[in-house]
């Protein structure tokens, strides 16, 4: 897909993140920017940051699990600017909760932004991308799509934001209509997802706790996290993969081999095992035992 000015660029959580650093990408190309964030302060002052780059923008708040939010959004994008030309369905957040023992809340969040958010997308603005002829789709997944070990919840949410983005290629390309997608699959990003519970919603009640395990791993999550990859070098591989109308998009190889290695271990029948050194965490081993320091069990 070819760059022109005054084409429209529509990024969910774009207030922050991967999401804010898209939404520069796109501006610097030209294109106006339509942005949607659940958090107003950080959209508003994205809006005004994303202006600075001379492009027309639309900011909406919008919570991406309501599918009837997402429609609005792609209403008030098509009344303002008539046409919509990418789609970045990026929306995302984190959970901090235990995902067994904690309250079923914790699920229905994670899955109700990071799944249900894509899927309320992609039905919002294609039928518009077919009957205008043609655009883009991406889909912000995780390299936790291809490889689970990092939280249940978020695990099973990008999983299915990859199988749901390879549906949606399949269908495009089998019935020849001119909708590219392409789902990205980071590792470690600088971002603030770790604190992606700021919005938890009221009406979910009371925000779960953090569980001691929970609180070992995120540790080095933290870490790992802000000495990774800049959200614009991410971005900048987005917009690549737009104009190459590349599927895939791996912005960490070094992740990429740990999920290749876990398909051998399927094809051969290999009960599932977590690899001892993963990029950006201390060994496996070293976790383990805080881990079990933190729910007062003896080391092994």
């Amino acid at each position: 897909m070819l760059f022109e000015r005054g084409q429209v660029a529509v990024v969910t959580g774009a207030g922050s993140g991967i999401g804010l650093a898209l939404a520069h990408a796109f501006a610097r190309e030209g294109l106006s920017i339509v942005l949607a964030d659940v958090q107003v302060d950080a959209l508003a002052a994205a809006t005004t940051a994303i202006g600075e780059h001379g492009v027309q923008t639309l900011a909406r708040q919008v919570d991406v699990s309501k599918s009837e939010q997402v429609e609005a959004l792609a209403a008030a994008a098509i009344e303002r600017f008539g046409r919509v030309h990418v789609v970045c369905n990026n929306a995302g957040v984190s959970p901090n909760g235990d995902p067994w023992m904690g309250p079923i809340s914790t699920w229905e969040w994670v899955m109700g932004v990071n799944f249900w958010g894509v899927v309320h997308g992609i039905r919002a603005f294609l039928p518009h991308m077919v009957m205008s002829g043609g655009g883009h789709i991406v889909n912000t997944a995780s390299i936790a799509g291809l490889y689970p070990g990092f939280a249940a919840s978020y695990d099973a949410s990008k999983h299915a934001v990859v199988a749901v983005s390879e549906g949606l290629y399949h269908s495009m390309q089998s019935a020849g209509l001119p909708v590219g997608v392409s789902c990205l699959c980071p590792g470690w990003v600088r971002t603030g997802i770790l604190d992606s519970d700021r919005n938890w919603p009221a009406e979910m009640g009371e925000r779960p706790p953090v569980d001691p395990v929970s609180e070992v791993a995120m540790k080095y999550v933290r870490r790992a996290i802000d000495e990774g990859m800049t959200p614009g070098v991410v971005a900048d591989l987005v917009l690549d993969a737009v104009r190459d109308q590349k599927f895939w998009v791996f912005p960490h190889p070094d992740f990429l081999q740990i999920a290749i290695d876990r398909f051998h271990r399927i094809e051969e029948g290999v009960n599932p095992v977590a690899p001892e050194d993963t990029p950006g965490m201390p060994p496996r081993s070293q976790m383990m035992a805080e881990m079990m320091a933190a729910m007062g069990m003896p080391p092994a």
